[in-house]
């Protein structure tokens, strides 16, 4: 499912196990806190929504939308 992976960072969930006060253990999974975003994109001259984790977030910031846009239209991911 699309909602479980970061577009910009490719995050997906992990595995592992809980331990409880006896030490017994069952299966788990952690999530990775997916947002739907909506950029708008000067370069392709139009809205761009993306499913991003947290991080993904601050990489666009910090990167900036078309140069994030550019690094995924290269790796040959739809936007």
């Amino acid at each position: 499912m699309s909602r479980q992976r970061c577009q910009v960072t490719g995050a997906v969930p992990s595995f592992g196990n809980s331990i409880s006060h006896s030490h017994r253990r069952t299966k788990r999974r952690w999530d990775v806190n997916i947002q739907r975003k909506r950029y708008w994109v000067p370069s392709l001259g139009r809205n761009v929504t993306l499913n991003v984790s947290t991080k993904g977030i601050k990489v666009i910031d910090r990167d900036g939308i078309d140069a994030v846009v550019g690094r995924m239209i290269a790796r040959g991911e739809k936007v």
